[in-house]
């Protein structure tokens, strides 16, 4: 298909949100009718969530796109360890190191967060493999600044600007998300360590944060520059670190899928590794009909979430694809936000595209109707 008439549709869908392939007798498609179906069933998601929720769409087969705020900027939390992991393959193609190359931990490579490389002793040896799976499958942050500190995070963002030249902002180390963020309560934060991160991930409570924080800078809480850690997050959001459009990190997943940023072999193992994920089980996977596989990378921030990939329904002849980008913001409850994430999933389902056309499909899980309670997750 021409490249201009792959781009109008999706163009037209993502800013119109109303246009409707059809045949050429004026009769809607029911492979086309999907966009403006699922345009109305987020909207209607939006509208009965607490989470605000950016999502994009795109057919891989035909290129129509359907947006729902997903030419905003959204904070990536750690689906950004994708292009990490692009930029780790892209090395092990150069020849710079192998998947088994053995990297030892250090005392200072400890960040808080999911996985198993916290459980290491400092100088146990862990494959550049080991690590990568950990990263992605289990969003291990410890495993994911040890990648970072062997490629570079200028090799990191050189790749996103490479391949996907606007719509990211500068990719930072996770380490240093956490220094950012506390850095909006005193300039001191800079110099917080990973045992530092660790002591403070253990606090139950931002006053306990706040306590800590205070204890481990040696700056009393009363000369913090903003009133709370929920402040301090809220500021760093504001920034832009660590973010991007919805439409740009799209872009990003299909060259990943064409093939077009690592070869063929490092293409499926990243894929292979995607569809293995066990974060964000509750999230747009739970909305997904039972026979579609889900190649995604989850994230997990303060009021943020994400879950992006690649979505595959099995079909005779040639298997449909969709990619799927979609965050929250706004929202403390991880329960709640992961809520508003499986509906986008039963939305996709539900409009259409992944059942040949047949709507409402039973196969498909329902949209929630969301009841406004206390939720015991909220913090």
């Amino acid at each position: 298909m021409p490249a201009i008439a792959r781009l109008l549709p999706a163009f037209l869908v993502a800013l119109t949100l109303s246009a409707t392939p059809v045949h050429a007798q004026g009769t809607p498609s029911p492979r086309t009718a999907w966009p403006e179906l699922l345009q109305a069933e987020l909207i209607r998601v939006a509208a009965q969530n607490t989470a605000g929720i950016g999502v994009y769409v795109r057919d891989l087969e035909t290129g129509i796109a359907v947006s729902h705020r997903g030419m905003e900027r959204w904070y990536l939390a750690s689906t950004v360890k994708v292009p990490v992991a692009l930029a780790v393959l892209q090395a092990v193609e150069r020849g710079d190191f192998a998947l088994e190359t053995k990297l030892r931990v250090r005392a200072s490579d400890y960040v808080d967060g999911a996985g198993q490389t916290n459980s290491k002793a400092v100088g146990t040896a862990l494959s550049v493999r080991y690590l990568l799976e950990q990263m992605v499958i289990y969003s291990d942050n410890t495993a994911s600044d040890m990648l970072i500190g062997l490629v570079g995070i200028r090799a990191v963002n050189a790749l996103v600007q490479q391949f996907v030249p606007q719509g990211f902002e500068r990719i930072t180390s996770l380490a240093d998300v956490r220094r950012h963020a506390y850095g909006y309560l005193t300039p001191q934060a800079s110099h917080l360590s990973g045992h530092d991160f660790l002591v403070i991930k253990r606090q139950r409570s931002d006053s306990d944060r706040v306590q800590v924080l205070s204890r481990l800078l040696h700056v009393p809480p009363h000369a913090f520059l903003l009133p709370s850690v929920g402040d301090a997050f809220e500021a760093y959001y504001a920034s832009g670190l660590n973010s991007g459009r919805l439409d740009a990190y799209a872009d990003l997943l299909e060259l990943l899928v064409n093939g077009k940023i690592v070869n063929a072999e490092h293409t499926r193992y990243l894929l292979e590794v995607m569809e293995r994920v066990q974060t964000g089980v509750h999230r747009v996977q739970a909305g997904l009909p039972k026979a579609a596989r889900f190649a995604h990378k989850t994230g997990t921030q303060r009021a943020r979430t994400c879950d992006s990939g690649l979505v595959t329904v099995p079909r005779l002849g040639r298997d449909r694809r969709i990619i799927v980008v979609a965050c929250t913001r706004g929202e403390l409850s991880s329960t709640r936000s992961d809520r508003a994430l499986r509906d986008v999933g039963a939305a996709l389902c539900q409009s259409g595209l992944l059942t040949d056309g047949r709507t409402h499909d039973p196969e498909c899980p329902p949209v929630a109707r969301v009841v406004h309670r206390a939720d015991p997750d909220e913090r």
